[in-house]
């Protein structure tokens, strides 16, 4: 199936929503028990836009959007500030058709030209899929760590993959971006 990816629209947010809460409510890849509303969807797209990071979405020939890509700061401090987490979501109905490997590296390819160093993914250890499809993409298991979450009624794994993205990039000096 053709598809192209392309930057998020707001007009999109629905069909995200959608994406967001079928991974909530059915799956382990996020680990939120409730569903969110679109008003949630609009101001985490709002922060991501002012923070300028995108958000990129797959769509097929017709404009459906079939899955979508982000990523943010890794963590709140500024030594961090050359790191992302990035998420990345595909309609179940349209899994296994590439599009995880390709939003993933358009993803990847945004990351490098934000001058980005590092990119993390937090995955849930069970899921043996996202594990492949990042180390497909040169990612490495950096960590993990048993039972820090729950859904479910089930203790839950996190394996932590991460990728250099400019292995020859020289740390900043003190106070320089």
């Amino acid at each position: 199936m053709p598809h192209s990816i392309r930057d998020a629209r707001v007009a999109d947010l629905p069909a995200i929503l959608a994406i967001y809460n079928d991974a909530v409510r059915h799956s382990t890849a996020i680990w939120n028990d409730a569903p969110v509303d679109l008003a949630n969807r609009r101001a985490w797209f709002d922060a991501r836009t002012l923070q300028g990071y995108p958000i990129l979405v797959a769509e097929d020939g017709q404009g459906a959007v079939l899955g979508y890509a982000t990523f943010g700061d890794w963590r709140p401090f500024a030594g961090f500030r050359h790191s992302v987490e990035h998420s990345l979501y595909v309609r179940t109905d349209q899994r296994g058709q590439g599009l995880g490997p390709a939003l993933l590296a358009a993803l990847i390819e945004r990351a490098r030209a934000c001058g980005k160093h590092v990119m993390v993914a937090a995955i849930e250890s069970g899921n043996d899929a996202s594990i492949r499809l990042h180390r497909r993409l040169g990612f490495v298991i950096s960590g993990q760590m048993p039972q820090v979450g729950c859904k479910f009624g089930r203790w839950l794994d996190l394996t932590f993959m991460q990728l250099i993205l400019d292995p020859g990039m020289e740390p900043p000096t003190n106070g320089k971006p």
